[in-house]
């Protein structure tokens, strides 16, 4: 009968999966796990060895070793191997059963996988889960949407395995449907965001004041025990000294200049246009990853289009406060665009979302997690119905005081002729957002002018049309 004991199935038992088998395993919940691939099979053997892991290559015999109702999880890359693993797995089911997607799926798909089970009385968890290998094996951010009573099933583990923060877990039930899965993708987003700002700023310090790799480590490393304190900024510390193993120097000067992706950062971008919001900071980091790959472009480009910028004849321990100022300015109104979007998603989509719970769970375990989320939790905890972070007293406090900062470098960015994309959408973002009148106006005539698409008055309600005069 030990067989049968088995709360929970793991599909796919590449670094991700594996790593959270055995996260549950430590936490005393007898896990199996399933792939076809016969060595991770061994693998989680070996590494589950004396503990209550039990890894097979035959989609049968992994069923038959799950407890009822069976939990069927799977780690495995979006899109087509989703629906393959489910259809694997299916034919094994019986009503009751619960499949649950970790993997970065989109939204979209997870809609329709949910209402496709449905119609076979099969529960369906769409689970963002946020941390990399690290936050696998000891403590991820779990961002789990679907059925409430689905999840109360799989709750305990959920909790047990999750990273802590502030004495509470980092996973909480989002909302139904797809709201797990859209609350990842916005987290990716705001993750790009935060890379490509993070990114500027090295740039800044590397071409424009000529610091070392060392000089940079230590900045980064004493910033992050300052209000920038984050795991992006930590692990940015550690990337700058880092030394080469298959040559001389830093490994850093090794890395080729030109990014990518998995999608993640452009549906948030593509999402945010068609339910109408702004996300100037993302949709520039998205952009700026497409700049990277133009890589033979831009060096041929370089010799074509070269200038004389103006070099950095500053203070430079005075520039670097100021920089980090910037950063945190910029870090700030990344987080505002990112709520912002969860708040009007949560509307459109009917998520209920609560953006206290989200800054929560981010608050420990996945990649975006920093000091700031206290910040940004509490004022949503003071006000629920907040429409937007730059509002709240405490932040918008902190925001103002940090404005002629990023303006100053900003300004020096360009002067030196360093691109600024990040911090340029950032500081825009907020003057857009503090200005009581933008000269969309004039938008609103172009568009009735060549097209007869009407306008509103300031003066008269209703819908306007006008015969413009032509020449």
């Amino acid at each position: 009968m030990e067989d049968y004991k088995y709360k929970l199935g793991m599909v796919g038992l590449g670094v991700m999966g594996r790593n959270l088998v055995l996260n549950f395993a430590d936490h005393g919940f007898p896990i199996a796990g399933f792939d076809k691939d016969k060595t991770k099979v061994d693998a989680l053997n070996a590494e589950g060895s004396g503990k209550k892991v039990k890894g097979v290559n035959a989609v049968e015999e992994f069923i038959f070793l799950l407890s009822k109702p069976r939990v069927v999880m799977m780690l495995v890359p979006a899109g087509s191997p989703v629906d393959s693993v489910i259809n694997d797995v299916l034919p094994y089911l019986e009503p009751g059963d619960l499949i649950i997607d970790g993997g970065n799926s989109h939204f979209t798909d997870t809609n329709k996988r949910f209402l496709e089970l449905k119609e076979k009385k099969i529960n369906f968890l769409g689970v963002g889960i946020s941390g990399g290998e690290q936050g696998a094996r000891f403590g991820p951010s779990m961002m789990p949407g679907g059925p409430k009573d689905a999840y109360e099933i799989v709750r305990p583990m959920f909790e047990a395995a999750s990273a802590k923060a502030g004495g509470k877990n980092c996973v909480t039930y989002l909302g139904p449907g797809s709201a797990g899965h859209y609350v990842k993708m916005v987290h990716n987003g705001i993750e790009y965001g935060l890379m490509q700002l993070i990114s500027e700023v090295y740039d800044i310090l590397r071409r424009g004041l000529n610091l070392s790799n060392s000089e940079l480590h230590k900045i980064f490393n004493e910033w992050n025990k300052t209000e920038l304190l984050s795991f992006l900024i930590e692990i940015t510390s550690d990337v700058f000294a880092q030394r080469d193993d298959n040559g001389e120097g830093m490994l850093i000067d090794k890395i080729l200049d030109k990014a990518k992706q998995k999608g993640t950062g452009k549906w948030t971008s593509q999402d945010a246009m068609d339910i109408q919001v702004p996300l100037n900071t993302i949709d520039a980091a998205v952009a700026m990853r497409d700049m990277s790959a133009f890589k033979s472009e831009r060096e041929s480009a370089s010799l074509i289009l070269d200038e004389k910028n103006i070099k950095f004849s500053g203070n430079k321990e005075e520039f670097i406060l100021k920089l980090r100022s910037a950063l945190y300015f910029s870090m700030i109104t990344t987080y505002a665009q990112g709520m912002a979007m969860l708040l009007a998603a949560s509307k459109e989509y009917e998520y209920n979302l609560s953006l206290k719970d989200i800054a929560q769970i981010w608050s420990g375990g996945c990649i975006i997690r920093a000091a700031l989320l206290e910040d940004i939790s509490n004022a949503f905890e003071n006000k629920p119905d907040l429409v937007n972070l730059l509002i709240d007293p405490k932040i918008s406090s902190e925001i103002k005081k940090r404005a002629a900062d990023v303006r100053l470098i900003i300004k020096t960015a360009i002067d030196m002729g360093i691109p600024a994309a990040g911090m340029s959408a950032s500081l825009a973002y907020y003057d857009s957002y503090r200005s009581a009148w933008l000269p969309a106006n004039l938008v609103q005539a172009q568009r009735d002018f060549f097209g007869a698409h009407t306008y509103e008055r300031v003066d008269e309600k209703g819908v306007y049309h006008t015969h413009w005069n032509l020449k």
